[in-house]
């Protein structure tokens, strides 16, 4: 993502539809979770630091971002919460030797080259009973503009995603499409921006009462994920641990 991407974001984050309702739906997941008293959690392209808050309720928070302008916002929020690195997936992870009962990759997979050995190096990262919760765009075949703009490599179906995390040592505990209750609308308007062009969408915040809309109906996906699996959404959300 572009350096103008991450301030937009940062300015952005807290209220826009999308980021606050993922963040209700990852945190009902982590809940889920058997995370031991005070669990070693790491962030892997924290970005701005939008997800630290949240995952500061659960344990001690450390985060590694690539972008030098994103993670200078995010310590600048978080420093006294959160220990924020510099470095890059796979191979210059700044916590080798150490090791986390919870590694989050939130949406960083498909902005990769090497995403299988980026799962691998996030395995050699867990404890022996730890979890790894990563998500990731779904379909390939919703690619559009949007994607260029931030700077995507790919977009998953649950199958490949599956594939390349068993390759990778892992367990495939949990594997769900979400988003989506608003997916035929988000299908829509990507083909329509594919097929006949347009300025993709942004992080702006949409006007109060469709941002509320969109927030309140993509969160309450939280209730399904706490009991079933969805067949099909614009996400996908792994849960994966040690083979």
């Amino acid at each position: 993502m572009s350096p103008e991407a991450y301030l937009e974001m940062a300015a952005t984050e807290e209220q826009h539809w999308w980021f606050a309702a993922r963040r209700t739906i990852l945190s009902s997941l982590l809940e889920q979770l058997r995370l031991p008293p005070r669990p070693a959690i790491l962030e892997l392209g924290c970005g701005t630091g939008g997800n630290l808050d949240m995952l500061s309720r659960f344990g001690a928070v450390s985060a590694m971002e690539m972008d030098d302008v994103a993670r200078g916002i995010a310590q600048s929020r978080h420093r006294s919460r959160a220990d924020i690195r510099a470095g890059s997936c796979p191979a210059d992870i700044p916590f080798n030797g150490q090791q986390f009962d919870l590694v989050c990759l939130f949406d960083v997979l498909e902005h990769i080259d090497q995403d299988q050995q980026t799962l691998a190096a996030i395995r050699s990262l867990l404890a022996p009973a730890g979890h790894a919760v990563v998500t990731v765009p779904a379909y390939q075949w919703l690619w559009s503009r949007h994607d260029e703009v931030l700077h995507h490599k790919r977009r998953y179906t649950a199958s490949e995603l599956k594939a390349k995390a068993w390759q990778a040592g892992f367990r495939v505990e949990r594997i769900s499409y979400f988003n989506t209750l608003l997916f035929p609308l988000a299908a829509a308007l990507r083909l329509k921006e594919r097929l006949l062009g347009g300025n993709p969408g942004g992080t702006a915040v949409p006007p109060a009462l469709v941002n509320s809309v969109f927030r309140l109906v993509f969160g309450s996906e939280r209730h399904l994920l706490r009991s079933v699996n969805l067949p099909f959404g614009v996400s996908l959300v792994a849960i994966l641990s040690p083979a």
